[in-house]
């Protein structure tokens, strides 16, 4: 068994931190985390001591250093095989990493207008033209791989390919976003699943266990 230890930036806003975070837990692979306070003076001189990027989320284990969320997600795969952290079948994987890929690299006016704030509630604040034209899109992708994929698989757990893959975990601060600044996905052309979608995340324990986290972190900074 391996040694995991994940070092992630402060749980009410960091949106890298969250995706490898979750997907561990739920796929039940333990490790130990270590916190790093962001927006701080210290921040950048703290995760140089963990890795060159001097950025966070990063994955330690017996020697290696994996930094960056896709990175470490992807790493996991390879590790853990048998814990389909991705579709299984080349044609769907193909699909969920396409989605991966697409927020990984892009929505930049969502993230700049409607960043991740857990705790707090602005609904209607974050809605410029750039953060709805990606609202949309993203409620466009959830529609259709749940439509095409997540119905349609043999263990439909409410997710976009069924079972909860590494796609969901990319994902899963944009739905917190969405609630956060009260976004009406019927208003951006849901049918009904990119909502049902988003319930399934915000219900999953590892979510709230995360939630919980936040909410004790931003007390503690007073």
């Amino acid at each position: 068994m391996q040694d995991f230890e994940l070092i992630i930036g402060d749980k009410n806003w960091s949106t890298w931190s969250l995706r490898p975070w979750i997907l561990m837990k739920v796929a039940g692979i333990p490790f130990r985390e270590a916190h790093i306070r962001l927006r701080q003076e210290t921040t950048k001189a703290q995760a140089l001591e963990h890795s060159p990027s001097g950025l966070v989320p990063v994955l330690k284990w017996d020697g290696n250093i994996v930094s960056d969320s896709l990175a470490i997600c992807e790493t996991l795969h390879d590790l853990f095989p048998e814990k389909r952290l991705w579709p299984e079948a080349v044609p769907t994987r193909a699909q969920a990493r396409s989605a991966a890929c697409e927020m990984h690299s892009g929505f930049m006016d969502l993230r700049r207008d409607m960043p991740m704030d857990i705790i707090n509630r602005y609904p209607g604040e974050g809605h410029s033209e750039g953060a709805r034209g990606h609202a949309r899109r993203i409620v466009e992708i959830w529609r259709t791989l749940r439509s095409r994929y997540g119905l349609n698989a043999a263990q439909d757990e409410g997710f976009l390919f069924g079972h909860f893959t590494i796609a969901d975990a990319m994902y899963m601060p944009v739905a917190t976003r969405f609630r956060t600044y009260g976004v009406d996905l019927a208003k951006l052309g849901d049918d009904g699943n990119a909502k049902s979608y988003m319930d399934a995340l915000l219900a999953l324990p590892a979510f709230h266990e995360w939630e919980e986290g936040a909410k004790r972190e931003m007390a503690a900074r007073g």
